[in-house]
């Protein structure tokens, strides 16, 4: 067997993509996307068509608002994207909210539940849809809301254990730590690279596994962010991972042997405390953590960037 087909003996892979074309090959159960990943496919040939139909739907609701029409549009090219990923996939897609949102529980919950409807009226049922919220404080309260009604949640853009104690408590089905992100950051304050072995990102993955099977957490894990096939390996055992084409090819091509590195029963044994956490103590423990506070705000500052040049082409788009 290939590295990739060993993978999928440990662990659920999914494809971190949205270009649904490349996902075939690769036979992931799930998928998901993110603004980044949407506004590239965009732009290509071959999914311009979905842009354009967008648009193409949205002409009778010219008399709204002009920002609420291309919210609205926004809104529409996720769930195109989503739909034609669901082709593809067995299992479920991650469709993500707005992230100038972030700080705004009301707002993520009335975007949240018109997601899921919209998708509803595509004929396709909420357990295959996963919502992705920031893991902020205001983000994980609209998962809390979300879940108990049956709206399920994927919590990203998380660095941290704080953010994911937080995220268990409020019973978020899954949550996306970043692996290759927190690498970046180590590897910019420490001037080197780390092996995937003592790699941080790695690290930190590990130990909120561990947290959640020693504790009897139901949110899944699924790493995410990754830098090189080494980290994706020593994370073998997790309960998903989230792989970009790039690196799915990588595996693929590759014959080396794995072995699990995470597992339920190792977990049992770890040493680790319990963390208790109130609003005050959750803000002030990802304060103390300058890594997780700066990638969690440059995340959402960047995906928030990448929403407005989205904007921006529909808007051109919308004007000819």
């Amino acid at each position: 067997m290939n590295t990739l087909e060993q993978l999928k003996q440990h662990t659920v892979v999914v494809a971190d993509t949205g270009d649904f074309k490349a996902l075939e090959e690769y036979e992931p159960r799930d998928a998901t996307t993110n603004p980044s990943l949407i506004l590239k496919a965009v732009q290509m040939p071959e999914y311009e068509a979905l842009l354009d139909k967008a648009i193409a739907d949205n002409r009778d609701a010219r008399s709204m608002p002009r920002q609420a029409l291309i919210e609205r549009i926004i809104d529409n090219v996720l769930i195109l994207f989503g739909l034609e990923i669901l082709k593809v996939v067995p299992g479920r897609v991650s469709t993500e909210v707005d992230a100038r949102y972030s700080f705004d529980t009301d707002r993520t919950i009335l975007i949240a539940r018109d997601l899921i409807a919209q998708y509803e009226q595509h004929g396709i049922g909420r357990e295959r849809i996963l919502i992705k919220i920031a893991s902020t404080w205001e983000g994980i309260s609209a998962a809390e809301v979300l879940e108990r009604d049956g709206i399920h949640c994927n919590m990203t853009l998380l660095f941290s254990l704080p953010q994911a104690v937080r995220c268990a408590e409020a019973g978020a089905t899954l949550i996306s730590p970043f692996v290759g992100r927190i690498l970046d950051w180590h590897k910019a304050k420490h001037g080197r690279d780390f092996a995937p072995h003592e790699d941080p990102g790695v690290a930190s993955v590990t130990t909120i596994y561990n947290y959640y099977k020693k504790f009897g957490f139901d949110t899944e894990v699924m790493g995410a962010s990754f830098r090189n096939a080494g980290q994706i390996i020593e994370l073998a055992g997790c309960d998903l991972l989230t792989i970009s084409p790039d690196l799915l090819a990588e595996l693929k091509a590759n014959t080396a042997t794995i072995e699990r590195k995470l597992s339920v029963e190792a977990a049992a044994d770890a040493a680790i405390e319990r963390l208790e956490l109130d609003e005050q103590r959750f803000r002030y423990l990802l304060n103390e953590d300058a890594m997780a506070t700066e990638k969690t705000a440059e995340g959402i500052r960047n995906f928030a960037a990448d929403i407005i040049r989205l904007q921006q082409l529909i808007e051109t788009r919308l004007d000819r």
